[in-house]
């Protein structure tokens, strides 16, 4: 496989072309990973009082329903989105999956699962005191995930 970057000055955006034979599952991952960083950057809009505030993706450590309302927590503090969870399902970068009814998370910020066989297991972040819990139908695909993403490093 070749890697080449072409510098054009008169492009006004960049972008990005994967040339092959065919489609790979290695020219599969390359997309995703290209995806996922490019998404990851991009700002959301959250509310908090009457306040708006553009956060990067990458700054959310889970989405929450809670009281009707989707709330998008960080390490620091918690805003609303006017999105509903099926919606965010469908938008998020692959780092964000679903992990029981009300929770999506984002696997890139987790720290450890404490594993519960007749239970929820629970997911703590580093660098914060927040845990979210993973129903026992989400954990096998969850654990799934992070093996696939330790592996593609």
């Amino acid at each position: 496989m070749k890697i080449k970057i072409e510098i054009d000055e008169a492009l006004t955006e960049d972008e990005v072309v994967i040339r092959c034979q065919s489609l790979t599952e290695q020219i599969g991952s390359i997309q995703r990973a290209i995806s996922d960083i490019i998404s990851t950057k991009e700002r959301f809009c959250f509310y908090k009082d009457t306040t708006e505030y553009y956060l990067p993706l990458d700054s959310i450590l889970f989405f929450e329903t809670e009281g009707g309302e989707i709330h998008a927590h960080t390490k620091d503090d918690i805003y609303r989105t006017k999105y509903k969870l099926y919606e965010l399902e469908e938008i998020l970068p692959g780092c964000f999956m679903r992990v029981s009814k009300s929770t999506i998370l984002n696997t890139n910020h987790i720290y450890s699962i404490h594993r519960n066989l007749t239970a929820a297991s629970v997911v703590a972040f580093g660098g914060c005191h927040k845990q979210v819990f993973v129903s026992r139908y989400y954990y096998k695909p969850l654990v799934s995930k992070l093996e696939e993403k330790r592996l593609h490093q």
